[in-house]
C-alpha cells in the first residue's frame, strides 16, 4: 500500500475534526487505511499503522521518512485516555521509523493545572500560601509536556492556550516546537465581512471589550487584524466575592467610556467560557450603556448546562465560536443557545499553519482559510451563509 509522506490521523476512529484537516491537507486516503485503533477485550489501546502485509524487508520501518500528524480533540473519551492513547501512536509511529511527530490539540490537555507544589526556578515568586494551595497535587501541566516528549512527540500546535507559564514549559520541553496559534485572524475577517456587527465608517460603531486585564492582549491583537483606524476598546476590571459572584467596573485602561457605548456594536472577547457567569456579568455591566448590540467570541467553549443557562441571557445577542471542542458543533449541546451560536471551523487554518510549517505550498487558503457552522434558528442563517 504507498503511503504519502504525510499522514493525518486522530487517536479516535473517524474523528471528523481530523478526517477535514487531513482533506484540506490532501490527504485522499482514509484514515482507516493507514490505521487501526484496536482496543484489546481488556480495554488496552493498541493501535498499528497499516503496512503491505507482503513486505518482509522492511518491519519497523514502514514510516521511516514520513511525518505523523496526531489530531486529538475532546471527545466522549477522558482527557487521561485520550492522551495515553497520543502517547501510543506517538511511540509506534517513532518506533516504526516517522521521521516527526507532530500533535495538534487545540484546546491543550491539562494546561489549567500549570502550577504545583514546589519552588521551581520559575515559581520564586509565588508565596508559601499559594504554594501550599497545591500542597499533594501534581504540577501536571509539566509531566503532561514532558510525556508526549519523551513518548516521540516533536511539535505541539494548540490554540489560544491561556496560560503563560505552559507555553513557556512546553516551549523548553520541545526545544521551542510548540506552536500556540492565536485566532485574531479568524474573529477580524468575520467581524468585517459577515453582517453579525455594524462596523461603520472606519470602525466608528465598534467596540472590542475585554472582559478582564488578562484578555487585553487578544482584545488589542484582534483590533490590529481587523484593520481599521476608529475600533474602540473598552477594558472591564473584575473582582470575584466568590466562585461564582463577579462584580466589575471600567478600567482606565479603555478607549471610551460606559456612556459612549449608546448605539455601538460591541463584541466581548476571550479565550474560555465555562459558567459563563464573567460574561453575564460583563454584559449587564455593558447594557448600562445601551448599545445597540452585544456579541461574545469565544475560542474554547465548554457547553456545560450552567454556561448554557447563564449565556441564554437576553443581555447577549450573539456568540461566535471556534471548534476547537468540536461537540459545540452539536445542536443538542447548543441547546437553546442555537439561536444565538455561530461556530468558525477552524480545520483549514489549522491545515494552511500545518503546510507552511512543512515548507508547503498553503496558497490555497490565502482568502477561504475557515468555514461557517449556524443553526437555521439564528435570525441571521441564510443558505450558504459564510465562507
Amino acid at each position: 500500500m504507498a503511503m504519502r509522506d504525510l499522514i493525518i490521523i486522530s487517536n479516535v476512529s473517524d474523528d471528523p475534526f481530523a478526517i477535514d484537516i487531513g482533506h484540506a491537507c490532501g490527504q485522499v486516503e482514509d484514515m482507516a487505511d493507514l490505521i487501526s485503533l484496536k482496543v484489546y477485550a481488556n480495554t488496552e489501546f493498541c493501535p498499528r499503522y497499516l503496512s503491505d502485509e507482503n513486505d518482509m524487508d522492511h518491519i519497523g520501518q514502514s514510516l521511516t521518512g514520513k511525518v505523523v500528524v496526531i489530531c486529538s480533540t475532546a471527545t466522549d473519551h477522558t482527557r487521561g485516555a485520550l492522551a495515553m492513547r497520543t502517547m501510543v501512536l506517538a511511540r509506534a509511529a517513532k518506533d516504526n521509523g516517522a521521521r516527526k511527530v507532530i500533535l495538534v490539540e487545540p484546546d491543550l490537555f491539562f494546561s489549567a493545572q500549570d502550577r504545583g507544589p514546589f519552588r521551581g526556578a520559575d515559581e520564586e515568586s509565588r508565596s508559601v500560601e499559594d504554594l501550599k494551595k497545591f500542597d499533594g497535587q501534581a504540577f501536571t501541566g509539566k509531566l503532561y509536556a514532558e510525556l508526549l516528549h519523551s513518548s516521540g512527540v516533536d511539535a505541539v500546535i494548540t490554540v489560544h492556550n491561556h496560560s503563560s507559564k505552559v507555553q513557556k514549559l512546553f516551549s523548553q520541553t520541545f526545544n521551542g516546537g510548540f506552536y500556540n496559534l492565536i485566532p485574531d485572524e479568524l474573529y477580524a475577517d468575520y467581524i468585517k465581512y459577515s453582517d453579525m456587527v455594524s462596523t461603520g465608517t472606519d470602525g466608528s460603531n465598534l467596540v472590542l471589550c475585554a472582559p478582564d486585564m488578562g484578555a487585553i492582549p487578544f482584545v488589542n491583537q484582534v483590533q490590529k487584524s481587523i484593520g481599521l483606524p476608529k475600533v474602540a476598546r473598552i477594558v472591564m476590571q473584575k473582582s470575584r466575592a466568590g466562585e461564582r459572584q463577579v462584580s466589575m467596573t471600567v478600567s482606565e485602561q479603555s478607549d471610551i467610556t460606559l456612556e459612549q457605548l449608546e448605539g455601538k456594536d460591541v463584541i466581548v472577547l476571550d479565550d474560555m467560557v465555562r459558567t459563563g457567569s464573567t460574561i453575564m456579568e460583563c454584559c449587564r455591566r455593558l447594557r448600562a450603556g445601551n448599545p445597540n448590540k452585544i456579541c461574545f467570541g469565544v475560542t474554547h467553549f465548554y457547553a456545560s448546562p450552567e454556561g448554557r443557562e447563564n449565556l441564554n441571557t437576553r443581555e447577549l445577542d450573539e456568540i461566535l465560536s471556534l471548534n476547537t471542542i468540536p461537540s459545540i458543533l452539536n445542536r443538542d449541546t447548543q441547546g437553546r443557545l442555537r439561536k444565538k451560536m455561530v461556530v468558525l471551523k477552524i480545520e483549514k487554518w489549522i491545515a494552511r499553519f500545518l503546510l507552511k510549517h512543512l515548507d508547503r505550498d498553503a496558497s490555497k487558503f490565502d482568502r477561504s482559510f475557515y468555514s461557517v457552522d449556524m443553526s437555521s434558528k439564528n435570525p441571521r442563517w441564510r443558505p450558504n451563509t459564510g465562507r
